[in-house]
């Protein structure tokens, strides 16, 4: 049987990409539909022979019966102004709907408003088929499967500076920077300004980036489906930290009441951000991150993260969708009726959509409840590690290293002036290295004595799964640990002076691994200035 679908706004960003990944399914019969005719025509010659091409206005849906489609996709937005009149004219000539919407109150309003009229009509229609909702909540639905309760949740999105970006996406973004955004944080709901709250996040697979308050459907859903506790918030961030910042700048304006709104500006910010476009990457991603109370009862973790390379990353927001009209097309999913698109499609369902793209994901987990402080970090990536790397980490009770290490570093005096404030190690061999541990109810303290000196740090885990902080008092580093062959590794992802956040361009460079190799502990440490020079560096092997 060919099922007929209907693809409106199918020459744009993300309905190019839609209709790639709809060409190409069997028994799909693929109508292509915009405004303008020479697009769809390019469009449909790059896709090749059996796609047909149709001028049409989803202002202006009464037409939509001449197409006689199984299923209609709206993915034009913005959503943020769009009324009801397309999915009811799909409704009507009985035919499936679905769309990409990420509009809060479009896809609140949804299930009721047209939810009688699907269900008398035996179809279904689908609001939100895109990264938000679809995709993190089919994310959540796996992560905390097993969990007892939800405490905070956090989703974020960071598109590559040069992905293809269009007007409507522009729009919908303006349409709420500065206005006020209703949120569920500290275990209660308020407002705070779209676009607020900047902070730097970590990306798997791209690093850190910027991210503010995002107004999206899961605002609302999230707190709803998963019972969250004290928070959940959905971020969206601008690979380019100046233009992110200026966005934010320019959130005063409305924040301030010097203007209304900044979505008349859409076409010049989206021009200049064209200008700066090539300055960043293709790269971006997308972070769900999760903790809670456990199966039994403990505290518990996850995170998971995508991220896409060489332009992949605009078939995420239009793989949800993709993998609902195959599941309605081969019956898989038989629902019926009006809905917000949760609780429909597994993230496996989603993810196949793209199998073919260099798309990546992954999953962290951490326990921490858990007393061992390596396991509060890693979670259960603690068992891909060697052995002996596991022992010295245990953090179960007070133990004692010895071993022989190596040190280097600048002779300049202001080199010489920071090693000697931090206890650290003149160049040298150390034939006779101690190491001791000292782990407690909240981290580890660590004293390493090269000859006469000792150098003492403070170790203890953070919030965010898989970072954590040592501090060499008064300076505490946050640090992102991840696994390495034979080892895992640490890299800096922001520093302070007691309460004070540091900016990372004064930071030190700071690299360290541990490993095992021939069934030894080893370890290499990095820490460099740019204006110092190499502060200390040191490498070695320990044993019990």
């Amino acid at each position: 049987m060919t099922h007929r679908i209907l693809l409106v706004g199918a020459t744009g960003a993300f309905g190019r990409r839609l209709a790639r990944l709809l060409a190409v399914m069997p028994g799909i019969e693929l109508v292509l539909a915009a405004r303008r005719e020479a697009p769809l025509q390019a469009l449909a010659a790059e896709l090749g022979s059996g796609v047909q091409i149709a001028a049409f206005d989803r202002e202006r849906p009464e037409t939509l019966t001449v197409h006689r489609p199984w299923a209609v996709v709206d993915a034009a937005g913005p959503f943020q102004r769009s009324d009801l009149r397309l999915p009811r004219a799909a409704i009507a000539c009985g035919a499936h709907y679905v769309d990409l919407s990420d509009a809060r109150d479009f896809v609140a309003g949804f299930p009721d408003a047209l939810g009688a009229e699907a269900r008398a009509a035996g179809v279904l229609a689908v609001a939100g088929a895109s990264s938000t909702p679809a995709l993190s909540n089919a994310v959540l639905d796996r992560l905390t499967a097993d969990w007892r309760a939800v405490d905070q949740v956090t989703v974020a999105i960071s598109p590559g500076a040069r992905a293809p970006r269009g007007l409507s996406v522009m729009q919908a973004i303006l349409s709420y920077v500065g206005q006020p955004v209703r949120l569920f944080t500290g275990g209660r709901w308020r407002d705070a300004p779209g676009w607020s709250g900047v902070r730097r996040l970590d990306f798997p697979g791209l690093g850190s980036r910027l991210a503010s308050l995002c107004e999206t459907p899961d605002l609302d859903i999230l707190p709803a489906r998963f019972a969250v506790r004290r928070e959940a918030r959905f971020m969206a961030g601008l690979e380019l930290a100046p233009l992110h910042l200026g966005l934010w700048l320019l959130s005063f304006a409305v924040r301030w009441r010097l203007l209304t709104s900044l979505a008349p500006l859409s076409r010049p910010l989206l021009w200049a951000a064209g200008l700066v476009a090539g300055l960043g990457s293709d790269r971006g991603g997308m972070l769900v991150a999760a903790n809670g109370e456990g199966p039994d009862g403990g505290r518990v973790a996850a995170r998971w993260g995508l991220w896409a390379e060489d332009d992949a990353g605009p078939y995420v927001p239009v793989a949800a969708a993709a993998a609902m009209l195959r599941g309605l097309a081969n019956g898989e999913i038989g629902a019926r009726g009006a809905r917000a698109c949760v609780g429909l499609l597994t993230l496996e369902q989603i993810l196949a959509e793209l199998a073919h793209l260099p798309i990546f994901t992954r999953v962290d987990a951490a326990s921490p409840g858990h007393p061992s402080l390596l396991r509060r970090v890693l979670g259960s990536r603690v068992e891909a590690l060697p052995v002996r790397v596991a022992r010295v980490h245990a953090g179960q009770e007070r133990a004692t290293f010895h071993g022989r290490g190596r040190a280097r570093g600048s002779r300049s005096p202001p080199a010489r002036l920071a090693r000697a404030f931090g206890g650290l190690p003149e160049p040298g061999d150390y034939p006779n290295l101690k190491v001791d541990i000292v782990p407690d109810a909240t981290g580890e303290t660590w004293t390493r004595r090269f000859g006469a000196r000792a150098f003492r740090s403070r170790l203890a885990s953070l919030p965010a799964v898989g970072e954590f902080e040592e501090r060499v008092w008064p300076l505490a580093f946050a640090f992102r640990s991840d696994l390495a062959p034979d080892g895992f590794r640490w890299r800096l992802l922001r520093w302070r002076l007691g309460p004070l956040r540091l900016p990372m361009i004064l930071a030190p460079r700071i690299r360290a691994i541990t490993f095992a190799r021939d069934g030894v502990y080893r370890f290499r440490v990095l820490v460099a200035h740019p204006a110092l020079g190499t502060i200390f560096a040191y490498a070695g092997r320990l044993e019990p």
